[in-house]
């Protein structure tokens, strides 16, 4: 299972406590102390209103639950309803009832507080639960008796009452941090791992090309070392240069370019180039980016050609999504032309009057 998926139950899982806690203090305990009370209340009918409301917010959160959906766009009609139900509640207190068991709405709305605001930064919900206490002890100061017993019952209340929704937001705080981190350090540790891989992947790549240049390279170099192949000798010199372009074309392969059978083939064309051919290389059409092993065979009649090629050489690129062409005009001796790797690729030759004309056609499958 992913990381994301293993936060994302988490987070589901904390949510789903929280709204049996708010459900058993507000649709149990809370309807228990208000029917239990209820002779007390002025207005009983305000009282059961708010009631009716704090529990029509958890309905909501129970079914947004249940879809696995935020509260998104409703979150602050919730939390209006949520402060309005508070404040009717404690507007229609009897004198003298602030934060005791008639009271049963001073212990119920930090709990669906914390329920609407459970996925929002710490700060926010912080902010409601300050203003609830807030709109609790303006009741107290404005619209009842406020002495010492009151006031040390409401602080004394107030330690639950705040304290505990408060904790329930510390800890969806610290786990969305914790799971955030954790994402991070994951994501990090697949970046790395991935290019770890890419690089091992290129390392064998390229380990290979060179054991496959060394069949023919190796041999050429040995040669020109101990003396046995001379460099004046034409076809030394044919073979150093069909070697070089070889060579320039690995390097090349490595490059991250937006077409690499061309920009393979101006890497080929350069040791023509050094050499004071003159060289034109056209392109005409888009076309899929052929594999490495289709562009080797693609690039080799070419890069023979432009190598062994006395003063001109025209390389010719044709392509759409079903049909990719190399062709490549030059004056050259007949070049050996190494057989297709791959069985998607037909390379064809002609010659004749000092001139060579090579072609090699890839279809995509």
């Amino acid at each position: 299972m992913r990381d994301d998926e293993v936060q994302a139950q988490l987070r589901r899982g904390l949510r789903i406590a929280t709204l049996l806690l708010a459900v058993l203090t507000v649709d149990v305990l809370g309807l228990v102390n208000l029917v239990r009370h209820l002779g007390s209340h002025d207005v009983p009918a305000a009282q059961f209103a708010a009631f009716a409301a704090l529990t029509a917010v958890l309905a909501a959160e129970a079914v947004l639950v249940v879809r696995r959906r935020p509260w998104g766009a409703w979150r602050g009609l919730a939390l209006a309803v949520v402060l309005g139900a508070s404040a009717l509640s404690y507007l229609t207190l009897p004198d003298g009832k602030t934060s005791t068991t008639v009271d049963w709405m001073f212990g119920a709305t930090g709990w669906v507080i914390v329920v609407v605001l459970l996925d929002r930064p710490f700060r926010t919900t912080l902010t409601f639960l300050v203003a609830h206490e807030v709109l609790a002890l303006a009741n107290v100061v404005l619209f009842h008796e406020a002495n010492r017993g009151t006031l040390a019952r409401f602080a004394t209340g107030s330690v639950t009452v705040f304290g505990l929704p408060l904790c329930v937001a510390v800890v969806a705080a610290v786990l969305g941090r914790i799971g955030a981190e954790a994402a991070r350090a994951t994501r990090e540790l697949e970046e790395v791992r991935t290019a770890e891989a890419v690089a091992r992947a290129a390392h064998r790549r390229r380990a290979q090309r060179f054991a496959e240049l060394a069949g023919t390279t190796v041999p050429l170099l040995e040669g020109l070392a101990d003396g046995s192949l001379l460099p004046s000798d034409p076809a030394v010199r044919r073979g150093c240069a069909i070697e070089a372009a070889r060579m320039r074309r690995l390097f090349a392969e490595t490059d991250t370019v937006e077409n690499p059978l061309l920009h393979e083939l101006r890497h080929c064309a350069d040791i023509a180039d050094r050499k004071g051919v003159e060289v034109e290389l056209d392109a005409r059409g888009r076309w899929p980016v052929p594999p490495v092993a289709v562009r080797r065979d693609l690039t080799d009649a070419a890069l023979t050609a432009l190598a062994t090629a006395d003063s001109w050489a025209r390389v010719t690129v044709v392509g759409d999504a079903d049909l990719v062409s190399v062709s490549v005009v030059a004056d050259c001796a007949e070049p050996v032309v190494p057989t297709p790797v791959t069985a998607d690729v037909r390379v064809e030759t002609f010659a004749g009057n000092g001139t060579v004309w090579m072609e090699a056609q890839w279809q995509p499958s």
